[in-house]
Formats: structure tokens, C-alpha cells, sequence
């Protein structure tokens, strides 16, 4: 009997959007809620997504020479302790280990929410004369951060993520490695993910606990809401000089080495369903796809229908391409909502009218068109439609993005929009904190993205206070 088409049950983003997107999680099988509040079960689908993401990724690390390891979850109070405006800043969020087994522990343990200072204490033990940096070291990791509101991918108590520690002999060969990480990042997004991003650098109140410069990718969402996509930090020396890190360089000086550290977590998978979803479901970029295109056998219960789709499967597997065949007994209608409501990015679809003509159909989610195409090239037709599926994509997102970027020249122009449009707003910024805060008070929520690295000079003035404008800051809501 065949199932209910599932489609049907995803609310009209227009309608509600957060629950057009937790409908999207359930029904496209990505995530499920677990028995431990704020923490999730990433479905089979969902974490083929991120294994997919994980190889991409993992791949530019490894070609700028950075190295996998592994750290442990647990991290000392004592060691925490090191660097002051480090454990202040995670402090709320931090979960505590106190008792092991049956016995009250001598020292609380804190489940890791990030890990710069247990690298810092392995550092210490292997850096010691120039000739060991620099040190380009990466993990895939759970982390714990216990959040006070949860939604599955874009914010939970526990998460999967990559963070990149890294040590250098000189402040110069940090920052450039800063640099390069958010680059890796911005064209990961946009070659695999097919977001384009804005990036730059966070403000004094907005960066890293312990950093002294913080950069950030911030895709925008279908909504105009904004979403922190990546991070890269660079911390200068006050790390070292907290765990006494030194090395001898080649003038035989005692000097410290300069930090760095960059992540990008499963948010991303949220980044995803919100910048290319629709009222069907998932659109997924084809570089990440678990199933970049589904063969469904039409009227197969004829004979040569399943044998002919099964050698099409097979022949496109054979050119490198994820490919599936449903041969289950769903009417085709009921596989053709199921796929595209699973955001896979081109339907093949073959019957019985279909072989006598050498031919097939294909269908882009992303336009849902239709194209008749031959069997003899059909490895660079469906090459060619997951390119434009790419393309299409990108040009969408970039299209909302510009649609729903404003820019405000005085307080009440940057209120109204606030109020009455969203997105982005670029605005002038004296670069004062409280303007930061009076805003976002103002606004009930928008707060400073980055200091692009491509500043526009709007005007003279603060936005906010009217005092003179250091910088023009990209402004908006945030998941």
C-alpha cells in the first residue's frame, strides 16, 4: 500500500517559517528529537549530509598541510582557569562533570565547549625551538554548550564540528593563517554549500572570549534572518604567555608563539535548509547531496523497465555521481514528492516509451522543469543539470540577499528598517559598544554581523549616536 505523500505535510514557509523548518528536519528524515533535553538524533540522511561536508572540508585542511588529532572531552577546572577572559566567556554555558563512577571528584571536570586551552597544554610539551612551527592541527569533535533555547542543527546543548588550532612562530604568519581559514570557508560555501557569504571581521564586543581578532561567514537565510556560518580567531600571544608556551627562535631568543583557532559546526546542514529549502521541502547543492540524482523506474512492473533503469544506475555510479534507484512498490507520483521533498537535485525518471526512444527524463528540483534526453551522452546531460541545479542556487541566494540588504543613514532610518523590513542593514558605527547595545535594545534583536572587509562610507555619522563614524557595519537579526 502506498504511503502518504509527505510533502503534504510541511507547512507553507510563508505561513510559519520556524515550523516550515522543523517540519523539514522531521519529514526529510534529517534529525530527529532525542530523550535528552537540547539534543538531537542526527538521522542516517541528515549525517550523510555532514560526512559529505566533513570529506569536502577535511580535504582543503589536508592540502594547506593541517593535521588531524584528537583531544579529550574533559577539561580540568584548574587548566580552564589559565586564561581569564577565556573561561568568562563560556562560563554560562559550560556543563560540569562532578562525580566519577561513585566518588565525589577532587576537581570538577568541564565537558568541552571548546578546546584552546587543552591544546595549549599539549602545545607546551611539543613546542619547543622554531624548527617545530608551525604547528596545523585539526579535530572533528562533539562539543557541550548548554543553551537555554534549542532547535535542531542551528542551536543545540550538543553539536558535531571542526575546530583548526594552530601555533606560528610570528604574529604576521598567524594573522595570515586567520585569513586563509575564513577564505577556505567563504569558498567552501560557495563552491559546495552554494551560498554566498558576506564576511569580515566582528567587533570588539561580538569576538571570541580571549581572541583579539575574530572573523566570521555569515550566510542570510530565506527570511532575511542572518546565521554565524564559521569562525576564525586569531589570539596573538596571551594563550602562550597563560601556559607559558616558548620557543627558541633562530637568533636563540626566548619568544612566544602566536595562536589561532577555526570552526565550523553542523549549523551548517540549518544554513542549508533555510537558504535553498521550499514549500516542497529540501533543495540540496549537489556537492553535499547523499544522493545527488534518483533514478524512479516508471510503470516497472512491465518487462525491461527495472533491468534498463538498474544498467543507467550503475553506469552513472561507474562516472563517480551518487546515484539511487527506488525500485519499491510507491506509485511513481508518491517517489517523486518523497525525493523532492528530500531535496535530492535531479530526478531521472524511465519507462517502457522512454527505451524504445533511447531515452529518459530529467527533472531539476530546483526549477522542476523537464528535459528529454538521450541515453548516449546521458553522463553529460545530468553533469550539465547539476551544474545549473548549483548555479541556480547561488544565483538565488545571492538574489535574496541583495533583495533584502538596506541601508540606513540616520537612527530612524535604521529603526524603520529594523521594524519594518528584514535582513541585512549596513550602517555607519563609531565603534562605542553601547551603540551596539542601545541598538539592539532599540530593535529587540538586531545586532552587529562584521565590519565587511569592503567598506562603503555611507555617511559622516554614528548611526546611532551621531558622533564621528570609524566604520560601516553590516546589522541584522541572527539565529
Amino acid at each position: 500500500m502506498a504511503q502518504e505523500k509527505m510533502v503534504g505535510q510541511i507547512t507553507d514557509m510563508e505561513k510559519d517559517f520556524a515550523q516550515w523548518y522543523t517540519d523539514v528536519v522531521k519529514k526529510a528524515e534529517l534529525a530527529d528529537y532525542s530523550g535528552v533535553k537540547g539534543c538531537m538524533v542526527i538521522r542516517p540522511y541528515g549525517y550523510a549530509i555532514w560526512e559529505n561536508i566533513q570529506r569536502d572540508l577535511d580535504a582543503r585542511f589536508k592540502a594547506l598541510g593541517h593535521e588531524n588529532v584528537y583531544m579529550p572531552m574533559f577539561i580540568p577546572e584548574s587548566l580552564l582557569q589559565k586564561e581569564k577572559d577565556h573561561v568568562e566567556g563560556f562560563a554560562p554555558e559550560c556543563a560540569w562533570v562532578t562525580v566519577g563512577g561513585q566518588n565525589q571528584l577532587s576537581e570538577r571536570l568541564c565537558v568541552r565547549p571548546t578546546s584552546e586551552t587543552l591544546f595549549c597544554q599539549h602545545f607546551k610539551d611539543i613546542i619547543h625551538s622554531y624548527r617545530d612551527l608551525p604547528k596545523l592541527y585539526n579535530q572533528w569533535v562533539n562539543v557541550v554548550r548548554w543553551e537555554k533555547t534549542t532547535r535542531p542543527f542551528l542551536r543545540t546543548s550538543e553539536f558535531l564540528w571542526q575546530e583548526g588550532h594552530t601555533m606560528h612562530a610570528t604574529e604576521e604568519e598567524a594573522k595570515k593563517e586567520t585569513l586563509q581559514m575564513l577564505k577556505v570557508y567563504k569558498d567552501f560555501y560557495l563552491e559546495s554549500l552554494a551560498i554566498p557569504a558576506i564576511t569580515g571581521q566582528k567587533t570588539e564586543k561580538e569576538k571570541f572570549a580571549g581572541a583579539m581578532e575574530t572573523y566570521t561567514i555569515e550566510p542570510m537565510m530565506h527570511n532575511g534572518v542572518a546565521l554565524q556560518g564559521g569562525t576564525s580567531h586569531y589570539f596573538g600571544d596571551g594563550f602562550a604567555k597563560a601556559f607559558d608556551i616558548t620557543f627558541t627562535d633562530k637568533d636563540n631568543q626566548i619568544k612566544y608563539p602566536h595562536q589561532t583557532s577555526w570552526g565550523v559546526s553542523t549549523r551548517m546542514i540549518g544554513a542549508i535548509i533555510m537558504t535553498h529549502g521550499d514549500n516542497n521541502g529540501l533543495i540540496l547543492p549537489p556537492a553535499i547531496a547523499p544522493i545527488q540524482i534518483v533514478v524512479i523506474p516508471v510503470q516497472q512492473h512491465k518487462e525491461g523497465v527495472l533491468e534498463k533503469a538498474a544498467s543507467v544506475t550503475e553506469a552513472l555510479k561507474k562516472a563517480g555521481l551518487r546515484v539511487y534507484m527506488d525500485q519499491s512498490d510507491n506509485s511513481p507520483g508518491w517517489k517523486y514528492s518523497q525525493y523532492e521533498m528530500k531535496g535530492v537535485p535531479v530526478r531521472l525518471e524511465l519507462g517502457p516509451r522512454d527505451i524504445e526512444n533511447n531515452s529518459c527524463v530529467l527533472v531539476s528540483r530546483v526549477t522542476r522543469e523537464k528535459k528529454f534526453v538521450s541515453l548516449d551522452n546521458l553522463e553529460e546531460e545530468v553533469q550539465a543539470m547539476l551544474k545549473f541545479v548549483h548555479d541556480e542556487l547561488v544565483e538565488r541566494a545571492l538574489k535574496n540577499r541583495e533583495e533584502k540588504t538596506h541601508d540606513a543613514h540616520t537612527h530612524e532610518e535604521f529603526l524603520e528598517i529594523a521594524a519594518n523590513r528584514p535582513g541585512f542593514i549596513r550602517a555607519m558605527w563609531c565603534g562605542d559598544s553601547a551603540c551596539e547595545d542601545q541598538l539592539k535594545d532599540e530593535t529587540g534583536g538586531v545586532k552587529s554581523r562584521c565590519i565587511p572587509f569592503t567598506e562603503e562610507h555611507l555617511s559622516d555619522t554614528c548611526v546611532c549616536c551621531g558622533k564621528k563614524a570609524k566604520h560601516m557595519v553590516v546589522w541584522g537579526r541572527q539565529y
